[in-house]
């Protein structure tokens, strides 16, 4: 009787749930999260008319979305500390409010240089706001319910890049291209609110500003800077003829000096490269900079190719980058089904095959091929994100010791926005080179007494035959960057070898 009048006494244990205040956080770390990687891609359908606009060239718009990876990249490794020394709320109203201000730079840009400033400081402020949301959901929810924040971020970060083209091209084509950016004022209006309602005040910690690695930031900042600079205008000035290359060069070396300096003196230093020196982890980070090449260099060429040979407008161009949206969308929803059941090395090795052959049926395009050329190749290119990335990422933070997880994940981030950063500079350095040397092939290829050739100039003129041998060698120059992609990541295949299964029990990891 004792011991069942103990028992009746003992409730039972209450289980754990979120309040209103931490979902409004979660929504506000998502909602600021998709904006960030909205960002990213927006402008690439509208880049045609934009340059137009602020006078840039072909190869020079691809600083518009360069510019944003490259800041990317030096802000992502940072976040964490950030957040510490400011306190999570106070660090991320600050980069919302820099955000919505940079936008509205970009929005008004009359200039290239107006436009890298304003692109430069939406990538400083809005990738910061990547990793804090992964932060938000570890620290908000309970365990049980992390997996549901998880999911939502997850959806973010698939639908941000391939929503971007779309909405920036409808802006463009019914409104104006400059309200792909003024599109955020209202969107940081909301997320200014959520934090305030959802993030509790931390004290902020400026003692922990001395430990910052200075050197690393700024290695990385120089290093990176130098090395865009000089592989965007190196073809443009002719290399090493030029003053500025020869400058960019040293710069940049200086740079990867202070950061390899700050490997070796740092406490905590900005980016922890000996992981790299991990076999495992070696692999995934190399494997994330080839998929980052073809993700970010397919989201680019694709717009460009359909507006300059088939004629599309922005919003059409935007409809075929989204199609590699549909069969992500619904993959996530069988996840953990994925993460459970099937075998790291296929998923990633499936991926990679699928994300190569992808861009190998791309390299096939004619002066006739339109968006519907691509609906294969696109959805194919859904399929392999999945596969590649997402176990890829999960890789990340099961290939090194569970203190060494954020620093790899900031790594691994920093790594393929590299890809991605490497890819639409080599495309601009490509696009010159090839469209030359095919132009002057196929100009071998007309003999002045071809009686063909006669009359074709005397029915067309001779200016009609020199603008089709421009649009000829465009076509194959885009078939040599697609070719290229997808040799490159069939190249890397052999490195799912050096990948080990993933815990059968292990909750899927919040990953970008």
């Amino acid at each position: 009787m004792a011991t069942q009048a103990i028992s009746r006494s003992v409730a039972p244990p209450v289980e754990e749930r979120a309040d209103l205040a931490a979902w409004l956080a979660v929504a506000a770390g998502t909602l600021g999260a998709l904006m960030a990687t909205l960002d990213i891609s927006i402008v690439n359908s509208a880049l045609p008319t934009i340059q137009g606009e602020i006078g840039a060239s072909g190869t020079e718009g691809t600083w518009v979305a360069t510019s944003y990876l490259v800041a990317e990249i030096v802000i992502i490794p940072m976040a964490a500390w950030l957040q510490r020394l400011l306190g999570l709320r106070t660090f991320l109203l600050i980069m919302a409010g820099l955000f919505t201000a940079f936008s509205v730079v970009c929005g008004s840009a009359t200039s290239l240089t107006m436009m890298i400033v304003g692109r430069v400081g939406q990538g400083f402020t809005g990738g910061a706001l990547i990793p804090t949301a992964q932060t938000i959901i570890a620290q908000r929810l309970p365990r049980r319910q992390q997996p549901v924040g998880i999911a939502a971020f997850g959806v973010t970060a698939i639908l941000g890049p391939v929503l971007g083209p779309l909405i920036g091209g409808w802006l463009t084509e019914n409104i104006s291209w400059h309200y792909a950016f003024f599109i955020n004022l209202p969107v940081c209006a909301v997320l200014i609110t959520l934090l305030l309602v959802g993030l509790p005040h931390e004290k902020s910690r400026l003692d922990l500003f001395g430990e910052a690695d200075w050197l690393g930031v700024a290695g990385l900042a120089f290093g990176l800077g130098g090395l865009t600079v000089l592989l965007e205008e190196g073809q443009r000035v002719q290399w090493f003829s030029s003053s500025l290359i020869r400058w960019m060069t040293l710069v940049s070396a200086a740079g990867f000096v202070l950061l390899f300096a700050g490997q070796a003196t740092a406490k905590r230093p900005v980016v922890k490269l000996k992981l790299l020196l991990d076999r495992q982890f070696g692999s995934v980070a190399l494997m994330g900079v080839v998929l980052g090449i073809v993700l970010y260099g397919t989201s680019y060429v694709i717009p460009q190719f359909l507006a300059s040979i088939a004629g599309y407008n922005s919003l059409q161009s935007g409809k075929i980058v989204l199609l590699s949206g549909i069969p992500s969308l619904f993959m996530m929803a069988i996840i953990p089904i994925l993460l459970r059941f099937i075998d790291i090395r296929l998923a990633v090795g499936a991926g990679l095959l699928i994300m190569g052959s992808s861009a190998l049926i791309d390299a096939h395009l004619s002066a006739g091929s339109d968006g519907s050329d691509f609906v294969v190749s696109q959805l194919m290119r859904g399929v392999g994100q999945i596969l590649g990335m997402l176990f890829l990422s999960q890789a990340v933070v099961r290939s090194v010791p569970r203190e060494d997880a954020g620093d790899a994940s900031g790594l691994f981030n920093a790594v393929r926005n590299l890809g991605g950063s490497l890819a639409l500079a080599g495309i601009s350095i490509i696009q010159d080179q090839r469209v030359w040397l095919h132009s002057r092939r196929l100009e071998e290829t007309l003999g002045a007494n071809s009686i063909a050739v006669q009359d074709f100039v005397r029915a067309n003129g001779i200016g009609r035959i020199a603008q089709q041998i421009q649009i000829e060698a465009l076509v194959m120059t885009y078939n040599d960057i697609f070719w290229i992609m997808g040799i490159g990541t069939l190249v890397v295949l052999p490195l799912i070898l050096f990948l080990r299964p993933l815990p059968k029990d292990a909750a899927p990891a919040a990953t970008h």
